[in-house]
């Protein structure tokens, strides 16, 4: 019988997580201080991050050892299955192999707490008693409860006000793990305070959110900030993905042509990608295509501009080079609430400044039709998010039925569906609809980049 899940042993999960930065052939752009305009320093960055995640953040060592009080707690769903897609490869009649990461066999469900524990851990040991964060369809924000929980910190999530209505049991899960939660923009801060008298009816994004977070954590003692995704230490700590994914290949004997991920800021992607980068860099595998997959509604790398952006809607955070579509843009309220962000990881970014990474976007209903296939195939109801990359997997795999190649393909199957099924019972009741890339809109969002002299 062919083998259908490659498992690893605790013994063999990964001691260290990668950075790729070291590898990298052209140095990353500098991160701008949003008052200054001048390259940040470690201590401008103090009042919202403890000093060891700062240091990760920028540091030159390829390989950063992960404390064994980390290991032991991965090791409640660590190491993750990798699965051959049999039966989907049957549906498809594709003679391409297909494998997917189970990302979603964590206790929150998805890929997040790889990093959401290590960011809770590095906050502990720094005497850090409460961390605000936000949270966009509450993979990250639950992840972070969870971690906080663990760790014994308070944690306040500013959630996206369209996933706090759409995504309710998101909110359940975050306040059982003792995580308080309001709609943002909320009257709880400032900039919430200020968008909420311009819109009453404002449905909120990431970029908002994580404006209120910020101010919040910069605004309480004893308050450090967290964000889920974009960062390098976040996609640092993610790597631990790719890197039981490369041994799990192995078993299987394989390696990919084709990895894929579904990307909004970047840390599944980055998490099940950059192992793979790193083969590419060293030559080893130098023709492994490896693709981001966003929504076409918010298309910030395939779409967006190359420029310096500031991370939230207020401008308070470091101004970074990256793909955006502008941090004022308004996305509209697709169900993949995760992928809602105007801006892509400057270190993605960078990737695809350097044609490592390639970018393609798909629409919402496409994605509901993959993840429908996916789940009458292989059974696992998979999250609006990852739609995108089941979405992507499928062309990949039609196209070889097409040419007959029998290429390899791995995905990262980021988190589970079970509580987004009100956005099936839509897409099943045919109201969902797609929403088409609003060039208008992003234009005038992208005339509020920071001007600057880098």
């Amino acid at each position: 019988m062919a083998q259908t899940k490659f498992l690893l042993q605790e013994k063999d999960m990964p001691q260290v997580w990668y950075n790729i930065q070291p590898d990298l052939p052209v140095p990353l752009p500098p991160v701008l201080h949003p008052g200054t305009g001048q390259p940040v320093t470690p201590a401008d960055m103090e009042a919202i991050f403890p000093m060891s995640l700062i240091m990760q953040e920028f540091s030159p060592e390829r390989h950063i050892p992960i404390p064994e009080e980390l290991l032991e707690i991965y090791k409640i769903w660590r190491p993750t299955p990798l699965y051959r897609a049999h039966r989907l490869e049957k549906a498809l009649q594709t003679p391409a192999k297909i494998f997917y990461k189970l990302e979603d066999v964590s206790p929150a469900g998805s890929h997040k707490p790889n990093t959401a524990l290590a960011q809770a851990y590095y906050n502990k040991k720094a005497g850090i008693k409460r961390i605000s964060t936000e949270t966009g369809a509450g993979q990250w924000g639950s992840s972070l409860a969870m971690a906080c929980k663990f760790f014994d910190i308070e944690c306040k999530v500013y959630m996206v006000k369209v996933s706090y209505n759409m995504k309710p049991y998101r909110r359940v899960m975050m306040e059982t793990w003792g995580a308080s939660v309001v709609p943002s923009p909320s009257p709880d801060t400032k900039i919430g305070r200020e968008i909420l008298e311009r819109d009453p009816e404002c449905p909120g994004s990431l970029g908002i959110a994580i404006s209120e977070a910020v101010e919040d954590a910069v605004t309480h003692p004893g308050t450090k900030y967290a964000l889920g995704s974009v960062l390098n230490h976040v996609l640092l700590h993610q790597t631990i993905i790719g890197q039981e994914a490369k041994k799990q290949m192995a078993m299987a004997d394989c390696y990919p042509d084709i990895v894929i991920g579904c990307v909004g800021g970047g840390s599944n992607f980055g998490g099940i990608a950059l192992p793979f980068v790193e083969d590419k860099l060293n030559g080893t595998h130098k023709d492994t295509r490896i693709m981001a997959v966003e929504p076409a509604s918010c298309p910030s790398l395939t779409k967006g501009l190359d420029a310096y952006d500031f991370g939230d809607e207020a401008g308070m955070t470091p101004i970074m080079k990256m793909f955006t579509l502008g941090h004022q843009f308004m996305p509209p309220p697709v169900h993949a609430g995760g992928l809602r962000y105007h801006g892509m990881s400057p270190l993605l970014s960078h990737l695809s400044r350097l044609n490592l990474i390639e970018a393609t976007a798909v629409n919402q209903i496409e994605t509901f039709e993959a993840g429908i296939q996916f789940a009458q195939t292989e059974g696992f109801i998979s999250a609006p998010e990852t739609n995108h990359a089941i979405r992507a997997t499928i062309d990949e795999a039609l196209k070889c039925r097409e040419t007959g190649e029998a290429k390899t393909i791995l995905f990262c199957h980021s988190g589970h569906g079970h509580v987004d099924m009100a956005s099936y019972d839509l897409y099943l009741r045919g109201k969902l609809s797609n929403y088409e890339y609003p060039a208008d809109l992003v234009k005038e969002a992208q005339k509020g980049l920071p001007k600057v002299s880098a």
